[in-house]
C-alpha cells in the first residue's frame, strides 16, 4: 500500500496571524459601508468636481480592487457578479484594461446603491472564504494592500462629500458635531487680534543636524513608495510645535496675503488670479465674520484650530509672508519618529480639526492627525526604489512628478493607518484635502 503523505498543518502563528487579518478586513469593511449610512441614493451619486469621485464610486472601487487583485488570482471558481464592473470601477490601472473616465464617475445613475451594497457582500463571502483556509502568501500580502487601500477611499470619501455638500445652499451635514464647543469660540469669528486668554504662540524645537536613515525598515506593512530604506544629509533645523491656526491665516489675510503676488511662487500666483482665491477653501464670510463648511454643517470659524484646506502654494506663501519655511518630508519624518501615533483622527469622531492641546507632553503638537501638513518635497523616488510587477505597480511609482508630499496624517485619517514613513501627494493646487501647514527654519 502506497505510503499516504497528509498536508502539513499550518503553524499556529501563521493561522492567528491570518485570522487577524480576516478580521481587520471585515472590520475595514463594515467601517466603509458605515461612512455612508443617513446619505440618499442622490448623496452618493453624485460628483461634484473631477479630483472627486461619487461616495457609491469608491464603495465600489475598493470592492473591484478586491476583486482584480485578490479573488480573480487566488480564489478557485471566484464567480464575478458583473463582468461589466470592470470597467466600471477600474481607477488607474492601464494593465488591467480601458474604464470609465474619471471626470464622468458622476453619471453612473446605475448600478444603485443597493446593487453596490450587494456587490460588496459577493466579495466579502469570497474573501472570507478564501481566509478561512491556509491561503497563499501572495495573496496574504494582497489583502493587507487591499485593507490600506480601503483605509485611503474612506477618507478620500469624506473629503469628496464634504466638497459636495459644500456646493450645495442648503449647507448639508453629513453628521452632528459630537462634542459641545465653547460657545466663546464658537460665535462667529471677525478676525480681530488675539487676547492674552486665547492666543497660544507656537514655540521652536531644534534638531541636531547630521546623517540620519530614513524610510521604511520593512517590518510590517509600508506602501513601496516608502522604501527603500536610505540615508540623507540634514543640517540643523528647527519645527514650529504646533500647526498653522486659523487666526495665523487671518493675519495673513488682513496683511493683504493673497493681493501680494512677492510673497507666492509664479504658479501658485497664477491660481491666486485664475480662481480668485481669497481665504482657504469652505471659508466664507456671513455678516462680517468667518465661519466653514465641515462636515457637521457650516460651523464659525474656530481661531485656534489648525488652518486646512490650503493648497502647497497658499501654505508656501505663508510661510514666506512668516519669514519662515516649510519642512521637508525627512526634516518631518527624523522629528517625528521619536513620537507616538497618536491624534486626532476619524476615531475620535470629530472629523475636523481641533485647537492644540496646551498641556500636551511631547514637544511637537498635533503631529499626527488634525490636518495633513504640506512639506517643500517633491514626491519622488527614493534611492533604489523598483516598481512591483503587475498592475500594483501602478499603486504609487506612476505618480511621481508634479506633486508635493505631505505627512502626518488628518481628522478623517483612519486609525492605525499611519507611520512616521508615510508619504501622502497632492498636486500643489489642489485643497479640498485636509492640509494645513506647521513652519520650519533653519538654525545657525
Amino acid at each position: 500500500m502506497p505510503t499516504r503523505i497528509e498536508p502539513a498543518a499550518a503553524e499556529p502563528a501563521v493561522v492567528g496571524q491570518q485570522e487577524s487579518l480576516r478580521q481587520r478586513l471585515l472590520d475595514c469593511r463594515a467601517c466603509t459601508l458605515a461612512l455612508i449610512e443617513g446619505l440618499s441614493d442622490a448623496d452618493v451619486t453624485v460628483q461634484s468636481m473631477d479630483d472627486a469621485s461619487p461616495s457609491k464610486w469608491h464603495l465600489a472601487h475598493t470592492s473591484w480592487f478586491f476583486e482584480e487583485f485578490v479573488l480573480g488570482p487566488y480564489a478557485a471558481g471566484y464567480r464575478v457578479i458583473d463582468p461589466r464592473y470592470r470597467f466600471l470601477f477600474n481607477s488607474y490601472y492601464e494593465a488591467v484594461g480601458a474604464r470609465q473616465p474619471r471626470p464622468r464617475r458622476g453619471m453612473l445613475t446605475r448600478p444603485a446603491i443597493g446593487e453596490i451594497v450587494d456587490y460588496r457582500r459577493h466579495v466579502d463571502e469570497a474573501l472570507s472564504a478564501l481566509l478561512a483556509g491556509p491561503a497563499p502568501s501572495g495573496a496574504l500580502g494582497l489583502v493587507e494592500l487591499g485593507i490600506q487601500h480601503e483605509q485611503q477611499h474612506q477618507e478620500l470619501l469624506l473629503t469628496d462629500l464634504l466638497h459636495l455638500f459644500a456646493q450645495n445652499p442648503l449647507r448639508p451635514a453629513w453628521r452632528t458635531a459630537p462634542d459641545a464647543e465653547s460657545a466663546a469660540r464658537q460665535q462667529a469669528w471677525a478676525g480681530a487680534s488675539p487676547s492674552p486668554a486665547d492666543a497660544t504662540e507656537a514655540k521652536w524645537v531644534g534638531f541636531e543636524g547630521g546623517c540620519f536613515e530614513v524610510g521604511d525598515e520593512g517590518d510590517g506593512f509600508a506602501f513601496d513608495c516608502e522604501r527603500p530604506r536610505h540615508r540623507v544629509v540634514l543640517v540643523p533645523y528647527a519645527l514650529a510645535d504646533r500647526l498653522v491656526t486659523n487666526r495665523d491665516w487671518g493675519e495673513f489675510i488682513a496683511d493683504g496675503g493673497y493681493r501680494a503676488p512677492h510673497w507666492w511662487l509664479a504658479d501658485g500666483w497664477a491660481r491666486v488670479q485664475a480662481e480668485g482665491w481669497h481665504a482657504p477653501l469652505y471659508w466664507e464670510r456671513r455678516d462680517g465674520a468667518w465661519v466653514q463648511m465641515t462636515l457637521c454643517g457650516e460651523l464659525a470659524l474656530d481661531p485656534q484650530a489648525p488652518v486646512s484646506h490650503v493648497s502647497y502654494f497658499e501654505a508656501d506663501a505663508f510661510a514666506r509672508w512668516r519669514g519662515a519655511r516649510l519642512p521637508t518630508e525627512h526634516e518631518w519624518e527624523v522629528a517625528a519618529r521619536a513620537q507616538p501615533i497618536d491624534g486626532n483622527l476619524a476615531s475620535s469622531g470629530r472629523f475636523r480639526p481641533r485647537p492644540a492641546a496646551l498641556d500636551a507632553q511631547a514637544p511637537l503638537r498635533q503631529l499626527y492627525g488634525d490636518v495633513w501638513e504640506w512639506t517643500a518635497s517633491p514626491y519622488c523616488a527614493y534611492p533604489g526604489f523598483r516598481i512591483a510587477e503587475g498592475a500594483v505597480g501602478e499603486y504609487n511609482g506612476k505618480f511621481m512628478c508634479g506633486q508635493f508630499v505631505l505627512r502626518g496624517g488628518s481628522c478623517a485619517t483612519p486609525q492605525g493607518h499611519l507611520r512616521a514613513t508615510y508619504r501622502n501627494f497632492f498636486y500643489p493646487h489642489q485643497r479640498w484635502q485636509f492640509s494645513g501647514l506647521r513652519l520650519a527654519r533653519d538654525c545657525g
